[in-house]
């Protein structure tokens, strides 16, 4: 199977919220939610995109040759590469019923551990959301982030839980979620959270906690001082809030800011290769999240799709350190990308 073989195939399965794009940029599917749309125009999933082409990178081969060395280190844990798989939740509603999140999840969790990445897995109104998708991480011997969505106090506890029984070596909240309508309406309030009730959510969580949702400098001293130990840059895919800027457009300052903490930074939204991975490493990042094109890698391929879009990102990746002259992680550095 190749990779567009995938593709073809997951376009028989897919809902038409997916139109499973050999480009995922945002354009076909616009602001259709449910599904991988994005909020009002559709603008922020687009500028999401269309930011990381603006950058070019610089090439120069006038360096030493051999295979360079992709792998990352990151809580303790090694990687093949420098990027994860994004968190999706309520696959059935989003994309088709193919697969419910206990199946997707399985499939997403299993096949990334076993090709060197992790993946962050989603979360829901329904608690069982979360509950198979811990359950899919202990299976992979804790090889996996799942992603709690700021809820109340209570209901938070509830999902640490079982993300803490799951084993998993790191747990994120994707803060930026306070935007969605399911959220505003709880009872007890969910989510916007100050950085005294992030901090007791971090110590609560009981392994590094990575604050999901971060588009300032100003945010990512907050995440900082509530006790972070990564953020993740993003705008949930433009699912929350129009006219965001785009991740890549913020990326660098935050990075800088940050810069000696300890805190480490990741990125999402828009990333489509391993160039664009790249490109978020020579901004500062410690590595990459790709969300949507793991949908139809699963629903087109399963572990054997998931396997061949590692692969394809990976190559790319290693293809284009070797022609920047990056021979480890370390050696991509901000003068190895062009920008406007």
């Amino acid at each position: 199977m190749t990779y567009p073989e995938v593709l073809a195939s997951a376009r028989e399965c897919l809902s038409p919220n997916c139109k499973a794009c050999p480009v995922c940029n945002g354009k076909a599917c616009g602001n259709h939610i449910p599904g991988p749309g994005a909020k009002g125009i559709g603008d922020t999933a687009i500028r999401n995109f269309e930011k990381w082409q603006d950058i070019r990178v610089n090439m120069d081969t006038i360096c030493p040759g051999g295979s360079p060395d992709t792998t990352l280190e990151l809580f303790g844990k090694h990687f093949r590469y420098p990027f994860f798989a994004g968190p999706v939740g309520a696959v059935t509603m989003h994309y088709s019923d193919k697969y419910d999140d206990m199946a997707y999840n399985n499939i997403l969790v299993k096949a990334c551990a076993e090709n060197g990445i992790a993946a962050f897995t989603g979360d829901g109104m329904d608690p069982r959301v979360m509950q198979v998708a811990c359950q899919a991480i202990a299976a992979a011997g804790g090889m996996g982030i799942p992603t709690v969505k700021p809820w109340n106090l209570e209901t938070i506890q509830e999902k640490l839980g079982y993300c803490r029984e799951s084993g998993c070596f790191a747990i994120a909240m994707d803060i930026d979620a306070a935007g969605l309508p399911f959220l505003k309406n709880m009872n007890p309030p969910a989510g916007s959270k100050t950085v005294e009730e992030l901090h007791q959510i971090a110590e609560l969580a009981g392994v590094p906690f990575i604050v999901k949702g971060v588009m300032t400098v100003r945010g990512a001293l907050k995440a900082q001082q509530a006790g972070a130990s990564a953020i993740v840059v993003s705008n949930h895919g433009g699912r929350v809030l129009d006219q965001c800027p785009a991740t890549a457009e913020v990326l660098s300052d935050i990075a800088q800011a940050l810069k000696g903490s300890g805190v480490k930074v990741l990125v999402d939204g828009g990333i489509r290769s391993g160039v664009d991975v790249f490109k978020a490493l020579a901004l500062g990042a410690d590595a990459a999240i790709i969300c949507r094109p793991f949908v139809p890698a699963v629903y087109g391929g399963a572990e054997e799709g998931v396997k061949l879009f590692i692969e394809k990102i990976g190559a790319e990746l290693s293809d284009t350190m070797a022609m920047c002259g990056a021979k480890h992680l370390s050696d991509i550095t901000r003068d190895m990308v062009f920008c406007k």
